[in-house]
């Protein structure tokens, strides 16, 4: 599969492409002009910048942990402030039939810890490549949860919820939202079949609880080509796909990459 996919030096998108909301919030972006030709980190992470309309922009993904007030990015022509403003998410109960998945035996943690990092290897990485923000739903489905939701498994309180639940049925395609590389393939012990995608300066997808997975790392996708398809395999309820978007290694809502009628 080949893919639109080009190396660059400039930190630009095609100004075709759509820019996500800007919704400021701890699970949200951010998008923040900074001076011209800069480039810019928050918390230490590489951000992602693009140039629209003659201004400099830097898209910034902010964590769920985030305290709401004044944030500082860092460019390399200075420091720029923007505001983190609060919101509060819902919380939701569910009940996981293996009880191992919620509360895994010691004997998995080493499995759990080399998946972890290997994910974690994606999530920070950061390519100078030109980006494509032109996304699509990877599947047609019910929004079975939203992301930022306060989890409890089985009676006890987990992480928030990382990503965006789409029910469907079992076996139904689940393509790529936009143009990238696969970077990593698995089957994951919480995640199951899981296909990981990085579209291009610190912005990565990730496809869980899959069926079956139709790619394999380092192939070049482009909008619509097909990832693999909806199952139930992980840690779940029922078929589903979990798609998360991270940004400068910060999970945030895929919403707000999506235009109103998709959601």
């Amino acid at each position: 599969m080949k893919a639109l996919f080009t190396l660059g030096l400039l930190l630009c998108f095609d100004q075709a492409n759509a820019l996500p909301d800007d919704r400021p919030v701890p699970g949200g972006i951010a998008v923040v002009e900074i001076p011209l030709n800069s480039t810019a980190q928050f918390e230490g992470d590489p951000v992602l910048t693009t140039s629209a309309n003659g201004r400099q922009l830097a898209i910034v993904g902010i964590s769920l942990k985030a305290i709401p007030g004044a944030a500082t990015l860092t460019t390399s022509t200075g420091p720029v402030q923007f505001n983190i403003v609060s919101k509060n998410y819902l919380t939701e109960s569910l009940t996981i039939p293996d009880q191992d998945k919620v509360t895994p035996p010691a004997r998995d943690y080493p499995r759990i810890q080399r998946e972890r990092s290997e994910m974690n290897s994606v999530f920070t990485s950061f390519s100078r490549t030109n980006v494509n923000m032109d996304f699509a739903l990877p599947v047609m489905g019910r929004t079975s949860s939203s992301f930022g939701k306060r989890r409890i498994l089985n009676g006890l309180a987990k992480n928030p919820h990382s990503g965006m639940d789409i029910a469907a049925p079992q076996g139904t395609p689940v393509s790529a939202p936009t143009s990238g590389r696969v970077a990593a393939t698995g089957n994951y012990f919480f995640n199951g079949n899981t296909v990981l995608l990085d579209h291009g300066q610190g912005l990565i997808t990730l496809y869980c609880h899959l069926s079956q997975i139709g790619v394999k790392a380092g192939d070049l996708v482009n909008k619509g080509d097909i990832l693999g398809a909806v199952g139930q395999t992980g840690r779940v309820t029922g078929p589903h796909l979990h798609w998360s978007v991270s940004l400068n290694n910060n999970r945030v809502d895929p919403a707000l990459l999506l235009m109103p009628n998709q959601e």
